[in-house]
């Protein structure tokens, strides 16, 4: 018997110790200009990886006004977001003739950087073991 409660007494530690280092990021993503294409959203866990290498990317529905995303079981820590309304669905940020972005986008923060985008620091925001909810609003 006592072997068994070990083993019992040793997964459900594991399992708690799994759960507690996971946490939602619900981003609410404001002034969505239409319902047409998706929403592109970039998670990035380092200044290193920043508009490089993305840790986490997931694609939403666009929402006319206000859309809701959940980021699920996502380790605590900082993370910055870069996200774009690719409003006619060609799976890419569009730009003008001189390299501007033509569709709308945001960053964490709502931060602007100014020459360009912003950096890992204007745009962290801290997910603690709790979860966390952040607004950006489009531009």
């Amino acid at each position: 018997m006592k072997p068994l409660f070990k083993t019992l007494a040793c997964v459900a530690a594991l399992m708690c110790a799994a759960r507690a280092g996971a946490a939602d990021l619900t981003v609410v993503i404001d002034d969505v200009k239409s319902a047409e294409g998706q929403l592109m959203i970039a998670v990035f866990d380092s200044a290193a990886t920043f508009l490089q290498q993305p840790t986490k990317a997931v694609q939403a529905p666009a929402v006319a006004g206000s859309a809701t995303v959940v980021l699920k079981n996502m380790p605590e820590g900082d993370y910055a977001i870069s996200l774009y309304h690719d409003a006619n669905g060609n799976g890419k940020m569009d730009r003008n003739a001189v390299g501007m972005p033509i569709e709308d986008y945001a960053f964490s923060n709502n931060a602007m950087g100014r020459r360009g985008a912003p950096s890992f620091e204007q745009a962290r925001v801290v997910l603690p073991a709790a979860g966390a909810v952040i607004h950006i609003s489009l531009n």
